[in-house]
């Protein structure tokens, strides 16, 4: 029992670990949409989803949230609104791309879990943002509609793409440290 809880232990600092880098670098690294400018790429995500890659979907859901809460209500982020996007953007990402990879840990089945994370992510947030944006920020859902194939799709397209290539791309080395 000792050594299953040492191995518990130290999966959470891992995970708590994974979560602090993802907060520096969402201190560190913001680059605003030009065609909008509230939307801002960050490469916060890609520790989340190394972690999803590496202790399952639902620990890279768990790092998600804390590191959405984390963010909303520390940082100075968008509060519960900015709480509630990330969760469920970041949150679809980790739980479908994070249930391929474990079935069949691959590299194939990394570029299709990336592939289908982004898609789920993205076709989420094109929802999510016709629902909430109006709700937060001064414009109608009529407008948010409109940019939805100009503005939206792209901002999430690009973000989850860039995080997901990244991820791919640094996976294995990290998950060597990961496991020892």
């Amino acid at each position: 029992m000792n050594n299953n809880m040492n191995k518990k232990t130290v999966k959470l600092i891992k995970m708590a670990m994974l979560a602090a880098i993802s907060l520096v670098l969402v201190l560190i690294v913001r680059i605003p949409f030009p065609p909008m400018p509230v939307l801002v790429y960050d490469p916060a995500d890609i520790p989340i989803f190394i972690g999803a890659f590496a202790f399952g979907p639902l620990a890279g859901f768990l790092i998600t949230v804390v590191v959405s809460f984390v963010q909303a209500f520390v940082l100075g982020g968008d509060g519960l609104i900015g709480f509630f996007m990330h969760v469920v953007a970041t949150g679809a990402f980790v739980l479908v791309a994070g249930n391929i990879y474990s079935r069949n840990k691959t590299r194939k089945t990394a570029v299709i879990a990336l592939i289908c994370g982004t898609i789920v992510m993205t076709a989420s947030m094109m929802f999510w943002n016709v629902l909430i944006t109006p709700l937060y920020l001064p414009v109608s859902r009529e407008y948010v509609i409109a940019i939805l194939a100009t503005v939206i799709l792209p901002f999430n397209l690009l973000k989850a793409g860039i995080n997901s290539i990244v991820t791919f791309v640094a996976y294995k080395s990290i998950a060597k440290f990961l496991h020892k």
